[in-house]
This record gives structure tokens, C-alpha cells and sequence, in this order.
């Protein structure tokens, strides 16, 4: 066994949070047993039946629960259709200024067969979590919008160098892993002062990568780059709305948001797994829901802990799920339906644990 445990937390969320976190615990309590990792994996309630069983979508306690943890997934959040009343809260801004979550990072990558509108995508946005544009998040206390009069509403964006200096470094980091190339994203010929902040401070961040090859684009020339040529792209960071749209934008090449996993990471060595995609409320309970999202983001969970933490078998594990994973999207059996397949959530999951026994018993 590894000389280090774990400790990861398990929130389903809600919806189809209840089939695919399950899936991914399973695929991952799978790599783990294979890997010798020591996993303590601590279920804890959250989002609507958190608010039936607890009174509160966020139970008293779970914050501090999660502050001894080495990280925890988190499934996806339906708190549009929450009912109005006291505890009916939306957890994802509390979660993520509470732990301090500075850093979304969100990959994609295409696979043969699954209706990919390139092939050789494999590219990551590195998206700033914590201010910008979105108003739950750019203030202390209270809304970054408000409404002087009934005909007239403002938004505040805040962008400070804190923030926009240590997103760039934590995508510098990635970067200098990959291909060692990194891409910031902005608007500073409109945006003079916020982006152009922005700017001033990844290049700074830049400095100590010299090896790192660096270059901006500005975000509308982006996008279409994005559609036409996103091969040509390694890390990308920018700020928390472009990024929220580039990431929407880059998941569409690759087959949707089924294939958009991320990777929430703050200061601390902190990490939550979190998959891109919304609760589908409309296809919950039928068991088609695609698990690959919340599968990869659980295994970039393994291999960043692994890595922050000094626990190689974590790092192994991470590598037999993203292998066993890509073979499986090769079947269309495995595959969930939007993704050209026949299979449902549990075919897919049930491949890649498949997978992974296989090669176990091949190698011994």
C-alpha cells in the first residue's frame, strides 16, 4: 500500500450526478485497488437532497469536513430548479471562494469515432475561477450586478494582478508539462485596463518559464482559430468568462459536453473534480447519461494529487484510467448515445474497469 491515504470526498450533486459520480468512484476505486493507492473516500450529502434530508443544499459542517480532505468530485449542480426558501443555496461559489479554487482547468481532446470536427485536438483551458465577470464571485459580500433604476442594470468586473498572475502561473506549470507552449487570451485593445492588467501579468508570469514558448491571442480571433485550427494550441489561459465560453466552445469540436471534464485547483494543494456539464435534469434516471466527463475529470483529480502530494501510485492509477478509457471509446457498444454509440452509462463504465482488469492480468 502506499505509505500516504488519501482522503476524497464524494457530493453527487445532483440529477445525473447520482449515475455518473458513482461511475467514476467506481472506475476509480477500480485503478486504485490495481495501483495500491489508499483511498478514505468520504460520501457527504449536497444539492437538493442535502436541502430535503439537511434542511440546506450546503449541511452545516460540510465546508469544514472538506478543509481535512485531500480533495473531492463533485457532481453536477441543478440549483436553477432549487425551490425558493432558506438553504436553498447554489454550493459553487461557496465552494469555490471558500477553498480559494483560483484555477479551472478544463481539457479537450478528440477521440476517432464519436463525431470529433477535428481529429489531434488535445488542448487545455485554463480558466480564472474566482473574479471577472460573474457577480456571484467578483465581491466579498453581496452581487457584482446592480440596478440603479428599472431601465438601467451594471456589471462589474474585478481583475486583480493576484489573480491574474497566479492563474498564468498554475497554466505556465501545465504547460512547461506539455508541449511547452502557452496561449493567453484577452481583449486588451477594448478592455484597455482589465485585460490589459491581465496581460501585463502573464507576461510577467512568463518570465520565469523560459523554456515555455508564449504568445497571445485577442478572444473573437480566438474563437474562430478555435473552430479552425485548434490543433495549433497547447495550454490556454484567460479570464473567468472567455474562459467559461472558450471551454463551452472548445467541448463542441470533441462531441459535447459529455467529453468536458475539469479540475478545480487552488492554493494548498487543494483540488475538486468537477465535469463541465450541467445536471440534465431531463435525462436523469434513465441511465444514458455519458460518464466520460466526470470519469476523466475524477482521474485528473488522481494524477494532480498524485503529483502535488508526492504519491506516485496515485500518478499510476491516473494512467491506467485514461488508458482504459480510450479503449473503451473505441467500441461503440461502450459509448453513450451522443457520442455515436449504443451503449448506456453503465456499458461504459463497466469497459473501463474492463480495461483496466484486463491489462492487469496481461501484465502478470
Amino acid at each position: 500500500m502506499s505509505s500516504k491515504t488519501l482522503k476524497i470526498g464524494i457530493l453527487e450533486g445532483d440529477d445525473i450526478g447520482h449515475e455518473v459520480v458513482p461511475a467514476a468512484v467506481e472506475v476509480a476505486k477500480t485503478a486504485a485497488r490495481q495501483h495500491n493507492l489508499s483511498i478514505d473516500w468520504l460520501p457527504m450529502p449536497i444539492g437538493r437532497r442535502a436541502l430535503d434530508t439537511h434542511g440546506s443544499t450546503m449541511p452545516e459542517g460540510t465546508l469544514e469536513t472538506l478543509s481535512t480532505l485531500d480533495g473531492w468530485i463533485l457532481g453536477p449542480i441543478g440549483h436553477r430548479a432549487y425551490p425558493k426558501g432558506p438553504g436553498a443555496i447554489n454550493p459553487h461559489p461557496i465552494l469555490r471562494k471558500h477553498f480559494n479554487l483560483f484555477a479551472n482547468v478544463r481539457p479537450t481532446r478528440s477521440y476517432p469515432d464519436i463525431g470529433c470536427l477535428h481529429d489531434g485536438v488535445d488542448l487545455i483551458i485554463v480558466r480564472e475561477n474566482n473574479e471577472g465577470f460573474q457577480p456571484d464571485r467578483n465581491v466579498v459580500a453581496g452581487s457584482g450586478e446592480f440596478r440603479p433604476t428599472e431601465d438601467v442594470t451594471i456589471s462589474v468586473r474585478v481583475i486583480t494582478r493576484a489573480g491574474s498572475y497566479r492563474v498564468a502561473k498554475a497554466a505556465l506549470e501545465l504547460a512547461r508539462h506539455r508541449r511547452k507552449h502557452l496561449t493567453f487570451v484577452h481583449k486588451d485593445t477594448v478592455f484597455k485596463l482589465g485585460c490589459g492588467m491581465f496581460v501585463e501579468e502573464c507576461r510577467r508570469a512568463a518570465k520565469e518559464y523560459p523554456d515555455v514558448l508564449v504568445d497571445d491571442v485577442i478572444v473573437d480571433t480566438f474563437a474562430m482559430r478555435l473552430v479552425r485550427d485548434p490543433q495549433s494550441f497547447d495550454v490556454v489561459v484567460t479570464t473567468n468568462m472567455f474562459g467559461d465560453i472558450l471551454s463551452d466552445e472548445a467541448a463542441g469540436l470533441v462531441g459535447g459536453l459529455g467529453m468536458a471534464p475539469g479540475l478545480c485547483i487552488g492554493e494548498g494543494n487543494i483540488a475538486m473534480a468537477q465535469a463541465t456539464h450541467g445536471s440534465a435534469p431531463d435525462i436523469a434516471g434513465q441511465g444514458i447519461a455519458n460518464p466520460y466527463a466526470m470519469i476523466e475529470s475524477t482521474r485528473m483529480l488522481f494524477d494532480w494529487l498524485g503529483r502535488a502530494r508526492n504519491v506516485p501510485e496515485a500518478v499510476a492509477a491516473a494512467a491506467a484510467m485514461e488508458r482504459a478509457t480510450a479503449q473503451a471509446l473505441l467500441d461503440p457498444a461502450s459509448r453513450t448515445g451522443d457520442i455515436r454509440g449504443r451503449g448506456r452509462t453503465e456499458d461504459m463504465t463497466r469497459a473501463i474497469i474492463r480495461g483496466m482488469e484486463e491489462k492487469t492480468r496481461a501484465v502478470a
